[in-house]
């Protein structure tokens, strides 16, 4: 005689704890998150905090987001434009990554002429910071005051970094 057991029922609502556990999140950091509006939750009648299973994609998200150095802000600003009423799906999601997608590669792209660079720099052996032939020939970036103006000027207009050709 064979029984069939019925899986167990899964909860579509879950508790601060039981949200942490599954997402590998501390329980602070997602009352932070919440704070923060980057997910939503509710109180029960006793007063313990209530999460929707779609809290879960979201922390994976976040989660993501941050490994890849992407800042809080953004994250938000990203989830806000997933659906409030729904589940996000499929769709909802994919419009999401798409949206990272061209920032991401372009960061990389950066990061890698960065890296590509710093090598340069470093090979020559200079280590001038006020008069690299390289990246600041007769030290023309002290008139524009202080700060890595070559860095700031790349990730305020996203563009790549400058390519400067060495003075003789």
């Amino acid at each position: 005689m064979s029984r069939t057991m019925k899986p167990a029922a899964v909860a579509k609502v879950l508790t601060v704890g039981e949200l942490a556990e599954r997402s590998g999140v501390a329980v602070s950091a997602i009352h932070f998150y919440e704070r923060k509006g980057l997910i939503s939750g509710w109180r029960t009648r006793g007063n313990q905090r209530r999460y929707e299973r779609a809290a879960l994609r979201r922390l994976a998200i976040i989660k993501v987001a941050q490994m890849l150095g992407i800042p809080l802000a953004e994250i938000k600003m990203r989830l806000a434009t997933l659906p409030a009423d729904r589940t996000p799906n499929k769709a909802d999601w994919g419009r999401l990554a798409a949206g990272w997608r061209a920032e991401l590669d372009q960061r990389i792209e950066q990061l890698t002429k960065l890296r590509d660079r710093l090598d340069g720099c470093i090979g020559c052996g200079c280590l001038s910071v006020e008069d690299c032939p390289l990246r600041n020939p007769g030290d023309e970036l002290a008139a524009q005051g202080p700060g890595p103006h070559h860095l700031a000027a790349t990730a305020i207009a996203g563009q790549a970094l400058p390519n400067r050709a060495p003075s003789v």
